[in-house]
């Protein structure tokens, strides 16, 4: 049988994640070898819960089997397990990893899973060894038939729990840590608002006052300038967010953050934008996905609503209660960051035709063609 391949990542690079800069950083590596070697690598954790007859919440604990090598026995999560490393893993790939191991562990098909919700991003200790764990919270119906896998769990003892039976769990029974603080917390959490938010925004009349656009900028291209133009016609406010705003002169952020305001300055300006439509905030990262949020909050103001195309920044706000946009965009592939620095690093001129004729100049100008370069040269 093939070893699973999971994604692992250097210690250097654990604080990226919590900006939400997977794919850049992680790298594959047998699993063994990751343990044995004491590699760091990415792990998930899911909570699931579901409403009981009398209106009370149920929660699905699983209790690991006695032939298990690591906490044989304990309580924990409801399913849990590794991060498969693929080029250009994602949330959405990470999230997908925890709906396979529950529907492997209990039988719980995906489609029987709703609001799945990204909760936390923790950095845990096993042997030695650092996981940094993705936590996710879904609900399923308490009526649904669970099938324990047999050879992962206890299969008696692996079942839906009422809020008493957990807690007396967590007092007297044996349980892994990292899971037991997660469960403390969502007992005491108000678990139907956290769920319900998503349904009561679409109900809800918001003000058609501001909108956040949060983008990296490197460099700026007509993507972003798709998005703009749709939220001018909307809202009467546009607050631009240059995320990483700290981050220059890397690989994958080779501009500053003043070079990146002078980008959407000349957009703005070329397309006859008044000044009191807009305005532009550098947003720096903290490396804390639980506290960054607060921060965006602190340093633009109010908003009434929030775009972005990054799985990761758009779970974040949800999870804070905030109006999430759609998702806006125009081919892609073709339109991202990336691939426009790839295209100047292979000195293909068909760049040119991807970002607007004043940010190409302003490009030249900060020389940032033989900067790419010499970026990914270095690396």
């Amino acid at each position: 049988m093939k070893e699973e391949i999971i994604a692992c990542i250097a210690d250097e690079h654990i604080k990226f994640l919590h900006s939400g800069q997977i794919s850049k950083y992680v790298f594959p590596l047998e699993r063994s070898k990751a343990h044995k070697q004491g590699v760091s690598h990415l792990i998930i954790r899911f909570f699931i819960i579901a409403k009981s007859k009398d209106d009370g919440t149920l929660y699905l604990v699983q209790k690991r089997s006695q032939t298990k090598e690591t906490f044989p026995g304990y309580y924990t999560d409801s399913a849990s397990g590794h991060v498969k490393y693929r080029p250009n893993l994602s949330l959405k790939d990470i999230k997908n990893d925890a709906l396979r191991e529950l529907e492997e562990e209990f039988g719980i098909s995906p489609k029987n899973v709703r609001h799945v919700q990204f909760f936390a991003l923790s950095t845990e200790k096993n042997k030695n060894v650092t996981e940094i764990a993705y936590i996710f919270l879904g609900i399923v119906n308490s009526d649904l038939s669970l099938s324990p896998d047999k050879e992962e769990l206890d299969i008696v003892n692996s079942r839906f729990y009422t809020e008493k039976e957990l807690k007396t769990i967590l007092e007297e029974k044996d349980a892994v840590d990292y899971s037991k603080e997660i469960w403390k917390e969502l007992i005491d959490m108000d678990l139907r608002k956290k769920f319900n938010h998503l349904s009561n925004l679409k109900s809800k009349n918001y003000n058609s006052e501001v909108a956040l656009f949060i983008g990296r900028f490197q460099p700026l291209h007509h993507g972003h300038i798709y998005i703009i133009n749709y939220i001018l016609k909307r809202y009467k406010k546009l607050k631009i967010g240059i995320g990483s705003s700290q981050l220059s002169y890397k690989k994958n952020d080779p501009f500053t953050g003043e070079e990146r305001v002078t980008f959407i300055k000349s957009a703005m300006e070329t397309r006859n934008v008044k000044a009191n439509r807009y305005a532009i905030y550098k947003i720096p990262d903290i490396f804390n996905a639980q506290k960054w949020v607060n921060h965006v909050i602190s340093i633009v103001g109010h908003i009434d609503i929030i775009y972005s195309n990054s799985d990761w920044v758009r779970e974040l706000f949800i999870n804070k209660g905030y109006r999430v946009g759609k998702k806006l965009g125009i081919f892609k592939k073709k339109f991202n960051g990336s691939n426009i620095r790839k295209l100047i690093k292979n000195g293909d001129n068909s760049w040119t035709r991807l970002v607007p004729k004043e940010i190409a100049k302003l490009i030249r100008k900060f020389d940032g063609l033989k900067r790419i370069r010499s970026l990914y040269d270095e690396e």
